[in-house]
């Protein structure tokens, strides 16, 4: 039988991806083919509907625990010698200030590492960010992050997975195997609903275009990221590594806005305003004071947070995870957002 598998952040967006993934395979890279016996055991918080999940494999087990408190991963570590965790779970848009930040990504995952250290497990893989590296300068491809980027964390988030960064870190050094990868902005099937909020604006032309839109975003669609965190679970060269993961290149905001309104177009005809709300770059800026002014007394508004962000570059490399890892990104903007769309409307929602 193959070894365990123990991922994190189930049912969230990209959690649940990689355990399809490691069950199924996954449908675009025919080498990272899924053992039919092997076992996947998945972190819940108590009350989250995983019945969808459930039904994927017999070989799949839940274990409702607690990052923050570390209740329940005992139970989730249990015979976990050799096997390998996909730490996932993160808090992004936190719903009780600032505190959650830490509670949840820097002692959510100091509980997760003594656990699979106690446990013997062989490698720990860690899903980071981009806000821990902070933004780039300038829109030039020549300023896009690689792995040799300083830390400059964004706000409070990237603080605290800067922090979580640091412990994974530290863990490698004591003798665990550990890989830490840093997606940027992610897309595709199961996406939560301020993504569908995403599509929404685009569609009745409230889409905020800040500043001229030709700021530089690095995106990844999920099964995309999934294939970057299977292959730093099989290679050995991986271990004690950090790795950006992302699509083959990154977007400007005008190519991402006009890319969705195509897609709802051309392949579900659904009828788009074909208008931008045109904002002056200030109102990024202004945002971002606002936003740092909240945090700085402990507490989280999502839409300043995201506004402060609209005319910033956030533009990655991913050289060194193709050449190490074989990385190869199968899926870009256009094709995962006709799949995000058609995952949406399949269920019944509405754009």
């Amino acid at each position: 039988m193959s070894e365990l598998a123990i991922v994190t952040g189930v049912p969230g967006w990209l959690g649940s991806s990689l355990v399809e993934a490691l069950i199924r395979g996954l449908p675009d890279v025919e080498s990272l083919s899924a053992p039919a016996d092997r076992p996947v055991r998945a972190l819940t918080l108590p009350g989250n509907d995983v019945s969808e999940l459930q039904a994927l494999s017999k070989q799949l087990t839940f274990v409702e625990g607690n990052l923050a408190t570390g209740a329940g991963l005992d139970k989730l570590m249990e015979g976990a010698k050799g096997a390998t965790v996909f730490h996932i779970a993160g808090v992004i848009h936190p719903t009780s200030g600032r505190k959650e930040f830490y509670q949840v990504n820097l002692e959510g995952t100091r509980h997760m590492l003594k656990a699979a250290a106690s446990a013997g497990v062989k490698r720990f893989v860690h899903v980071s960010s981009n806000s821990p590296i902070g933004c780039n300068r300038s829109a030039n491809i020549i300023d896009s992050f690689d792995e040799k980027s300083s830390y400059n964390p964004y706000m409070h988030y990237g603080l605290s997975k800067k922090m979580a960064e640091d412990l994974v870190n530290e863990a490698h050094v004591g003798g665990m195997e550990t890989v830490i990868i840093r997606p940027p902005w992610f897309y595709g099937p199961r996406q939560p609903p301020r993504q569908t909020l995403f599509f929404s604006m685009i569609k009745n032309g409230k889409m905020p275009i800040v500043g001229s839109g030709e700021n530089l975003r690095s995106m990844a669609y999920v099964d995309n990221i999934c294939q970057g965190l299977m292959l730093c679970e099989n290679i050995d060269r991986a271990n004690g590594k950090t790795y950006w993961i992302a699509d083959e290149r990154p977007y400007t905001m005008n190519e991402i806005v006009d890319t969705v309104e195509s897609v709802l177009e051309k392949d579900f005809n659904i009828s788009c305003a074909h208008k931008r709300t045109r904002l002056p770059a200030i109102a990024s800026d202004v945002a971002f004071l606002v936003d740092g002014t909240l945090q700085g007394i402990g507490l989280y508004h999502q839409k300043f947070h995201v506004l402060s962000e609209m005319n910033k570059n956030i533009a990655c490399k991913i050289d060194l995870a193709k050449a190490e890892l074989g990385y190869n990104p199968k899926v870009a903007l256009a094709e995962g957002m006709r799949r995000s769309i058609k995952w949406i409307l399949e269920r019944g929602q509405t754009i």
